[in-house]
């Protein structure tokens, strides 16, 4: 959890935003979080939200803005108090408790990298945006201490005699708080010590006219002594070590980063004393290397005394790297040494410059490397001395080093570091910068360049630049002689002919991430090869690998392959594509159990692997298709642009379908096969329309919607009989027997499914098991249903799907307690079994209902603290699903069990909850079970409504001749009957 105030408010769960739009939300929150820890009375948080006048509904409506906002956070973020309501952050979860730990700590340390890393924290004025009052007056108070913690940390920077990084940020701050005399003699003390007298005395003019018109006064008396310093020329400068300087100049916006610099000084810090410190950048072009390694010299310059030296190694550029004695000569002369005594040849060069930093405590940049062999001779090899290098490749073959591989910045960082390129209009359009730094991949340079061109030109917005960068920012991201794309370039040619090739088709492969068996797929190579390209490509930073041999392009890297892949010939991209979607075709129908591989080859027409050694070297099917599960639709958008490959955009949804539908993935399902049908019913290959229609149905199915599915299902069916397919159109009335049973319709279910019974078709005798047992439970013949039950138990053996194992015999377990023929205590250990199979094969929907059917049997036994806990798990699991009719049942159950155990309040919520869902659904009979779990808890406290509740059900479940209709008619009775009341079950079917 994440709270964020410095700023415009905002909350993060996980790295992902949370939602908080209302304005009377934000100002609650905002109050709340700018007295964390404390309880703030119902009146203090209605005269922010309203002002001195509050209507007379204002208790209520915070009330309901609480529980908005509860519904949002973590379960006990906020807590009720009798005095109002209290938000108390846990640590690191709130920026403006951090910045004050932070700040605490600098000040007793006097360490301004702990000052740089609360200043920032710091995207804007506290709470910006937000206009209340209340809100502002306490967000004044973290903007003082703001510009208190900027003094401080200047304090120290000055000091140590870095007046030139400080004055755009302190020109910035003294804009903001015209009045803050410290802060305008830091600004002139800083502006005086870079040798710009004039404009030093005049931010004292300033000053003086500002605090004489605002207040009346003169500045106070060390802001004029500091002015008669400075006029006489007595102004004392900071003790400077006079020893050769070479570095380049910083930049005076560094930001971020904060991690990264604490890992490098503590690495340096803590390094061995007994020799030289070596520490090494790596990370893409244009994140920022350099810069970082700068920060770090200015930050530890002052322990290397002697000397600040710099080289530039140009390993990546387009010319020839530096060779090792060109650099020396370099270095050398840097230090002072004379052109006559640097010999000519590369060892005696290596001996002096040794010799010369032996005597010295050196700190020496050496940019841009290009390999571990052009260092070798150049890296000091004396105690005291601190070598800095930066480079795109990993420099594997260095010993001894502290290697920092950099990442990007975070968008928070991207976001600050182009507000402190362009100024105040990025704060004051945080989406539009937002959207700014995701286009830029928040890479350093992009921000730079795209910061600057927005700087240049202060008539645009940052709207205006959002405009420009467009969907293709890369060719925007340049000015002048730099550009994004050129330092691609430079780090693309500098590949061997192979790995260009790969780096070119991953602009053709259609997916963000990708793995070896991608690229094998794309460029048709041995799997080793492409697992060694792959690793040559990340050691150069032109591909990422956020976790073990799952690899990504950054956004502006993919922009940039893609531009190298559109110059490809046509024909190799197809054969690249062809390549790759039939990998992802096979690898994802390897997720199927072998006994489902037979339905699946007749939907698909059982296709040969293009690759068959990539198919075997799967060790995990199902891990990979899990992590490649959002990429499938970037696939089938691939393989609809080609119409060679358009079967692969309904062949590859079909082979995923099963992981997906039982994982619970079904907006994946409902999104994939609506992909497929677009393509194929333009095709008018009517079998593959058969196919995706079935399919489709099974996500209107799961979510409730019954008539859509049948609808669905019945086309399916008659082009299956035009086309002869006789297997298959039994395999669909099974599927349409089970939407019938789901929807309370069970002689019609039964009759559909006995008739697949009769087909004699390879299909018969497993799927329509299932339906013929369950509609004979659901009518209360309980031996045909344990007979059906048995048998189907009988063939899902041979099947070997856990799953359908542990249904029947859930469903075995149930059906024989029902009959008197087990005892609750085996059923329920024998349902607890099914529930087992369910977890290991992490399949959410069974999982839910034997956690249900477990809490219903424990709830028999009266064992209710347990079964309310299974009741939660089977609710937590059917969340993962999305399915309304299981979810109202799971809800149903639990207010059943809750009324056991005397909480009445708690089982009407859950009855509620339970008829909400079943009007979701529109279906008739979850809706009269929930109607009659209500009306039952509303026997005492509201006869009326309880009867007609509880006529309603009766009536909706006489016509299903539904066995619950007998307990209803035993609480109208104990009503006084049911006579002289209308039943409103039709105008409620109307309803929902």
């Amino acid at each position: 959890m994440r709270y964020r105030i410095l700023g415009p408010l905002s909350v993060t769960v996980d790295g992902q935003d949370v939602a908080i739009t209302a304005g009377r939300d934000r100002i609650v929150l905002a109050m709340l979080l700018l007295h964390a820890g404390r309880v703030l009375g119902v009146g203090t948080l209605a005269e922010a939200v309203w002002g001195a006048e509050p209507p007379a509904t204002a208790r209520g409506q915070l009330q309901t803005c609480v529980s908005r906002l509860r519904r949002s956070l973590p379960a006990g973020a906020i807590r009720s108090d009798p005095a109002g309501y209290c938000l108390g952050p846990g640590p690191g979860e709130l920026d403006a408790a951090e910045f004050t730990r932070l700040v605490a700590d600098a000040r007793e340390n006097n360490d301004p990298a702990l000052y740089r890393r609360a200043l920032d924290l710091w995207r804007g004025d506290a709470a910006a945006g937000l206009d209340s009052h209340g809100v502002r007056l306490a967000a004044a108070v973290l903007d003082q201490q703001h510009v208190a913690a900027l003094e401080g940390w200047a304090e120290l920077e000055i000091a140590a005699g870095r007046d030139r990084d400080l004055i755009g940020e302190l020109v910035t701050a003294v804009d903001r708080f015209p009045l803050r005399e410290k802060l305008s003699g830091q600004l002139m003390r800083a502006l005086h010590r870079s040798g710009r007298q004039a404009d030093a005395l005049g931010e004292y003019q300033r000053v003086r006219s500002a605090l004489r018109d605002e207040l009346g006064l003169d500045p106070g008396r060390e802001l004029q002594e500091l002015h008669t310093a400075m006029l006489s020329g007595a102004l004392s400068e900071p003790a400077r070590p006079a020893q050769v300087r070479c570095l380049p100049r910083t930049v005076g916006d560094f930001t971020g980063r904060v991690e990264v610099v604490r890992r490098l000084v503590a690495a340096i810090d803590g390094s061995d004393t007994a020799g030289p410190v070596v520490a090494v950048i790596d990370g893409m072009a244009g994140s920022g290397k350099t810069t970082l390694a700068l920060h770090v010299a200015t930050l530890l310059g002052d322990r290397y005394p002697d000397a600040h030296l710099f080289v530039d190694l140009q390993g990546h550029s387009d010319g020839r790297p530096v060779e090792p004695a060109a650099a020396l000569l370099v270095l050398l002369r840097q230090l002072g040494v004379e052109a006559e005594r640097i010999p000519p040849g590369l060892v005696d060069r290596v001996g002096l410059w040794r010799t010369e930093l032996a005597r010295r405590r050196t700190l020496v940049l050496f940019d841009n490397a290009a390999s571990s062999a052009q260092l070798a001779d150049l890296l000091p090899t004396a105690p005291g001395s601190l070598a800095l290098i930066t480079g795109r490749r990993r420099l594997l073959g260095l010993d001894g080093v502290h290697p920092e591989s950099l990442p990007l910045l975070s968008p928070d960082e991207a976001v600050t570091l182009l507000a402190r390129i362009a100024g105040p209009r990025v704060w004051a359009d945080p989406d539009g910068a937002a959207e700014v730094a995701r286009r830029c991949g928040c890479l350093p340079l992009a921000l730079r360049l795209a910061g600057a061109r927005l700087a240049h030109r202060p008539r645009w917005q940052v709207a205006d630049l959002v405009r420009r960068l467009g969907d293709s920012a890369l060719p925007e991201l340049a000015a002048e002689d730099r550009s994004v794309a050129s330092a691609f370039a430079v780090s693309y040619r500098q590949l061997p002919e192979a790995t260009q090739r790969v780096f070119r088709l991953l602009g053709v492969g259609p997916a963000s991430e990708f793995d070896a068996f991608t690229v094998a797929a794309l460029g048709g190579l041995p799997l080793e090869d492409a697992r060694e390209i792959l690793d040559d490509l990340v050691d150069v930073h032109l591909v990422e690998e956020p976790e073990p041999e799952v690899y990504r392009l950054h956004d502006l890297l993919r922009e940039f392959a893609a531009a190298l892949g559109s110059e490809i010939a046509p024909g190799e991209r197809v054969t690249a594509l062809r390549g790759l979607l039939d990998q992802q075709l096979h690898a994802a129908a390897a997720t199927n159990l072998p006994a489902y591989r037979a339905v699946l080859d007749r939907d698909i027409g059982a296709p040969e692997p293009l690759r068959p050694d990539l198919v075997e070297a799967l060790t995990d099917p199902v891990a990979r298709l899990e992590r490649e599960r959002t990429s499938l639709g970037q696939y089938v958008d691939a393989a609809a642009t080609v119409p060679e490959l358009s079967r692969y955009a309904w062949q590859l949804p079909r082979a995923a379908w099963r992981h997906l539908f039982t994982g619970g993935y079904l907006d994946d399902v409902f999104a994939l096969q609506s992909q497929a049908r677009s393509v194929i019913e333009a095709s008018g290959d009517r079998a593959a329309t058969a196919t995706v229609l079935n399919y489709l149905a099974s996500v209107h199915y799961r979510r409730g919607e019954m008539d859509e599915a049948v609808r669905l299902l019945e086309q399916c069916i008659a082009l299956r009989e035009e086309l002869g397919d006789r297997d298959a159109v039994a395999m669909s009335m099974v599927n349409l027997a089970g939407v019938h049973h789901v929807a309370g319709r069970w002689a019609r279910s039964l009759e559909v499914a006995l008739a697949v019974r009769r087909m004699f078709t390879p299909r018969t005798g497993r799927d329509e098991l299932n339906a013929i047992a369950l509609g004979y439970q659901r009518l209360g013949r309980y031996p045909e249903s344990l007979r059906y039950h048995r048998l189907r138990l009988l063939m899902q053996l041979e099947v070997g799907d856990p799953t359908r194992i542990g249904d029947a015999l859930a469903s075995i377990a149930v059906v024989k307690q029902r009959m008197g023929k087990v005892t609750i205590g085996a059923a329920r250990r024998q349902v607890g079994v099914a529930l087992r199979a369910m977890q290991k094969a992490n399949y959410p929907y069974g999982e839910a209902e034997n956690h249900n059917e477990l809490a219903l049997l424990l709830a028999a036994e009266g064992r209710l603290t347990e079964a309310v806990a299974s009741h939660r798990a089977a609710i937590d699991r059917a969340a993962m699903v999305h399915d309304p009719t299981q979810e109202s049942r799971l809800w149903h159950g639990f207010g059943t069990t809750l009324r056991l155990t005397g909480d009445d309040a708690q089982a009407r919520t859950a009855f509620e909850r339970a008829l909400l869902l079943a009007r979701q659904s529109r279906l008739p009979y979850p809706i009269a079970l929930a109607q009659a779990g209500l009306g039952d808890c509303l026997l005492g406290d509201d006869p009326q409504e309880a009867r007609r509740l509880l006529e309603q059900a009766r009536a909706t479940l006489a016509g299903l001749e539904a066995p619950e209709l007998r307990d209803v008619e035993k609480s109208l009775v104990a009503l006084g009957g049911t006579d002289h009341l209308h039943s409103g079950a039709g105008g409620e079917t109307m309803e929902a």
